[in-house]
């Protein structure tokens, strides 16, 4: 459920704003509404934090390293030396980058030093460096001295001496001149080997700070808080009294948000330190944070939940027990083999069983990951799928386990419904995609219903039932197009019921219901010109129902992609087992295959079943996942 909230204004004097703050804090019941302010001691705020999360990010994490507990003045010591060091190496980086880039320019040249060409010069002899292709050197006059040093394929290398009668060196042969570094090469190299022991020397000095991460982390939390508390502090509205006094004087004032339960407690805080309080019921414009509260199985969803960021609203629904109910049904199908399931619910049982020997508390993420391995090993029995084996090599104990309509064991059979005249039947995998497409319907029918709840006083629960007769009438319009349009033909009568012809008239009349109803807000007439006015989203939302639907069949596809690989990466490794000298390529072959396929199996379920709940079912109830967490002010 989510906590009922009450909005609060608290106004204050101007001077009890720190005093009122640190009372508060001690409270902890009040999410305070202030996120922006701006003050000189809030930014000094801000550039330690970053200054300390840039530390820690620069010595890393060594768990070897014993941890050392420091002051925060010497932690930031600590955090400035870093950045000093970090700093420093990146100047030598990017020397020793230039460096080596002039090494590689002059290696083909040998040994060069500037030096001992300019002591040349002094005694009257000036001699410049050239490479010039073949062809172009051949023209050059008798006039021009010069002395070949190498010749290559296709280009020559060799110096130009000047001297008191030669002329000035052409404009054209300029292009070639080489130019000299500013060190000689052998300098450069000692250079390069000054600035690697330089950063060896700067890394080690890095290394022996690893100690001090957690003191780091600890000052990073308290600058935090005390950051909280300045935002909280100069953000807070303020207005100078107009009193005739000689000593001036002013009130402060924000907003927040408390728990309902909590309400008394803030008044008798509110009256024992002299504080106006104003309470309210939030509405629909208000910014009202979002509190969840389940019991400890639906709590379980909370870890993947807080990884995905998804809040719900506080006027929208807390969907936590249905999320996680649907999301293992979708884990285990998308997973869909029970020996994967067999391996991820023993990775989760392992620190839990650690736990519980220990006596300490399990963390919900493990319990979430045990879950879904159950969910991929109940699938995998009912299909009877495990590590992609063929289901007949399987024991027949485990063939008896799987369900006959869905299962592996039967996957040529033909199956013939009551009403099938023995012309047409359906297959395990269309009976695997009718199973999928019931899922969407169950689902999606969830959703309207808790709209139907959410608007029974109101005229409004009408187009709620409209889109659930539409869901009905579709359903079967997609079992007859994409399952088997003989089996479920339009045609089709059942104890003298036309199926076909009732889930037309459902569609016809749902949509009437929808279009009449859906957009109430206590008058019909300009409810129906309100879906005039957007007949074009009225008219796709019909075929947005259908399209919602036939998305679910991404469950099984992608269920079926995942078997397919792991059944090729066991026809890859058998001829492999039967050869002891290639046993161990076997053996890696099957790990990293399945491995492999697990991961892709993985990412499917954050792509494919996550989207299932947070998209297509939340559509269905208008949800926008705009919510941000309840965070009360506290120590």
């Amino acid at each position: 459920m989510i906590v009922p909230m009450k909005k609060v204004s608290l106004i204050i004097m101007g001077d009890k704003k720190s005093d009122t703050l640190r009372k508060l804090r001690s409270l902890g019941l009040v999410h305070i509404e202030i996120s922006e302010a701006s003050g000189e001691e809030i930014d000094k705020l801000r550039e330690k934090i970053a200054l300390l999360e840039s530390a820690a990010y620069i010595i890393g994490k060594d768990k070897k390293a014993v941890s050392k507990k420091a002051e925060l003045e010497k932690v930031m010591e600590i955090a400035h030396r870093v950045q000093n060091l970090d700093e420093e190496k990146k100047t030598l980086l990017a020397e020793k980058s230039t460096l080596s880039a002039e090494l590689e320019r002059l290696r083909s040249w040998g040994e060069i030093d500037p030096e001992a060409l300019k002591a040349l010069t002094k005694e009257g002899v000036e001699i410049e460096l050239f490479e010039m292709p073949k062809a172009e050197y051949e023209t050059l006059g008798s006039e021009v001295k010069t002395l070949k040093l190498d010749v290559l394929k296709s280009s020559v290398k060799f110096a130009l001496i000047k001297d008191e009668k030669t002329e000035d060196i052409p404009a054209s042969l300029l292009v070639y001149r080489l130019q000299l570094p500013a060190y000689s090469t052998e300098k450069t190299r000692e250079r390069i080997k000054e600035i690697n022991l330089r950063i060896l020397e700067a890394d080690k000095e890095i290394a022996s700070y690893a100690s001090y991460c957690d003191s780091i982390k600890e000052g990073v939390e308290k600058l935090t808080k005390e950051l909280e508390f300045e935002t909280y502090r100069e953000g807070m509205a303020c207005e100078e009294l107009s009193e005739q006094s000689e000593k001036s004087a002013s009130v402060a004032y924000f907003t927040g948000y408390i728990e309902a339960e909590n309400i008394e407690r803030l008044k008798e805080n509110a009256a024992e330190n002299a504080w106006g309080l104003l309470i309210e019921e939030p509405t629909p414009e208000d910014n009202v944070p979002t509190k969840l509260k389940n019991n400890k199985f639906v709590s379980l969803i909370y870890p993947l939940t807080d990884f995905l960021g998804t809040v719900p609203g506080y006027f929208e629904y807390d969907l936590s027990a249905w999320f996680l109910g649907f999301i293992l049904i979708f884990f285990g199908i998308i997973f869909g083999d029970g020996g994967y399931g067999l391996l991820i619910t023993t990775v989760a049982a392992i620190p839990i069983i650690s736990n519980l020997i220990k006596k300490k508390p399990v963390a919900p993420a493990f319990l979430l990951v045990g879950l879904f391995g159950l969910s991929t090993i109940l699938w995998g029995t009912l299909t009877c799928t495990w590590f992609g084996l063929a289901a007949e090599s399987l024991p027949a104990w485990l063939q008896n386990l799987s369900v006959p309509l869905i299962s592996n064991v039967y996957a040529d059979k033909i199956w013939y419904p009551f009403w099938s005249d023995g012309t047409a039947g359906l297959t395990t995998a269309q009976n695997l995609q009718i199973f999928c497409f019931t899922l969407a319907l169950v689902q999606l029918t969830v959703a309207h219903i808790k709209g139907a709840l959410r608007n029974r006083t109101s005229l409004k629960m009408l187009g709620d039932i409209g889109s659930i007769l539409q869901l009905l009438g579709i359903y079967y319009l997609v079992l007859s197009l994409v399952v088997n349009p003989q089996v479920f033909s339009f045609s089709l009568v059942i104890s003298g019921v036309p199926v076909g012809t009732v889930s037309i008239a459902l569609i016809g009349v749902g949509f009437l219901m929808s279009f009449v109803f859906a957009n109430y807000e206590g008058s019909v007439i300009k409810a129906i010109l309100s879906s005039l006015t957007n007949i074009v989203s009225v008219l796709l939302g019909v075929v947005n129902v259908f399209s919602d639907i036939v998305s679910y069949i991404r469950l099984w596809a992608v269920g079926l992609a995942g078997a397919a690989i792991s059944a090729t990466v066991n026809e890859l490794a058998s001829p492999l087992l039967g050869n002891f000298m290639f046993m161990i390529l076997a053996i890696v072959l099957l790990v990293f295959g399945h491995g492999l396929n697990m991961v892709l199996n993985i990412l499917s379920v954050i792509v494919h079943g996550i989207r299932l709940n947070t998209l297509e079912f939340s559509s269905h109830l208008d949800m926008s996942w705009s919510g941000h967490k309840f965070e009360p002010f506290k120590e």
